[in-house]
């Protein structure tokens, strides 16, 4: 049984409203249409309503004591300088976690992709905008992507998703063997040239345009970090799965789009490959543990089940790298562990062509 609940009709939602009636002049807007648009992984909640012209404005809720909302409104800016479709910032008031923005639409990429859209021109589109994104890359204008950062994600792997989700101890060996991993990974990660990095740049923060494609959401924990992070969370996503061959063909196209553009990536694709699979499995533990999290701290089930797609994508890495051996044999034994987690497929697209 799910843990989630409607969000009420409380306090702040009310402060929404009253804040809206004080914009409605300004903007045309009917606060008495605010309606709930979509909610995501923390606590951020979105309305969307309607103006006396017959358009839509997205209202955007972030407890300030939860969710700094400056962040939000600074990547809006940085990216759409980009040329990219972010959210047009119309109003807001920060201090109380209030925002006013422009709609992008109902139409994620997954969801248009579970209705049987053709995903080559959506995935040249995402590709295309991914390195106008990291062309304007501009030297601390975003946080880096620095040590203690890669290293607090990933421990979240043994501190939720093995502890908390499987109900397993590590022994000291096994706990050394995650430090060694955790450090090569970061090692890769430091390696690269920072640039702009999305952090969630997948097929439900993508909005399907008919202009503009693709419209960019949830980017307010952008930071600056490798170039392949952002192109492995697209091609390897938490919620729709590819075929490699495809994945292979995505890469080519971002690599040579890259290079094209000046930006400092992997000369040649083979080095651009390997360092998107260690990113990736660095991606796939945090995942892995802030899934776990969600439900276990924050009553949030619906994540639980994509925790087996995201185990594949780990799977896949550590069995082509001899240098993970360690770490597979970890993942074997505590798949003994794993509780049974019943997935509905008719709910996620499988990535076909």
């Amino acid at each position: 049984m799910s843990h989630e609940t409607p969000a009420p009709l409380d306090a702040r939602r009310d402060a929404l409203i009253t804040w809206l009636q004080s914009q409605a002049s300004c903007y045309g807007l009917r606060p008495e249409t605010l309606r709930p648009a979509s909610s995501d992984a923390s606590f951020r909640r979105y309305f969307r309503l309607d103006t006396e012209r017959g358009g839509t404005y997205i209202a955007m809720d972030a407890p300030p004591d939860r969710e700094d909302s400056r962040p939000f409104v600074k990547v809006a800016r940085l990216f759409g300088a980009a040329g990219v479709t972010t959210p047009r910032i119309v109003a807001g008031d920060l201090e109380r976690g209030l925002l006013l923005i422009g709609d992008l639409g109902q139409t994620t990429y997954l969801q248009a992709l579970a209705a049987g859209a053709d995903a080559q021109p959506l995935y040249r589109d995402a590709l295309q905008a991914l390195v106008q994104i990291q062309t304007a890359t501009r030297a601390d204008a975003l946080p880096y992507y620095d040590r203690e950062r890669l290293l607090n994600e990933m421990r979240l792997f043994p501190d939720w998703y093995i502890a908390q989700h499987l109900k397993c101890r590590l022994d000291e060996h096994e706990r050394d063997v995650l430090e060694q991993v955790f450090q090569t990974l970061i090692a890769c990660a430091l390696g690269q040239p920072a640039l702009f990095v999305h952090r969630d740049y997948h097929s439900r923060n993508l909005m399907q345009l008919n202009s503009g494609n693709p419209g960019v959401l949830d980017f307010q924990d952008a930071v600056l970090g490798p170039a392949v992070y952002d192109l492995v969370s697209l091609l390897r996503d938490a919620y729709v799965e590819w075929p490699e061959d495809q994945q292979v063909d995505w890469a080519v196209q971002y690599w040579q789009l890259a290079r094209g553009a000046g930006l400092p990536v992997a000369a040649d694709f083979s080095d651009l490959w390997r360092d998107m699979e260690w990113i990736g499995l660095q991606r796939s533990l945090k995942v892995l543990g802030i899934f776990a999290r969600l439900y276990y701290r924050d009553g949030k089930d619906r994540y639980l089940a994509d925790l087996p797609r995201v185990m594949q994508h780990t799977r896949r890495v550590v069995q082509r790298y001899d240098c993970f051996g360690e770490l597979r044999r970890l993942l074997d034994r505590l798949e003994q562990r794993e509780p049974p987690v019943q997935q509905d497929p008719s709910q996620f697209p499988t990535g076909s062509k």
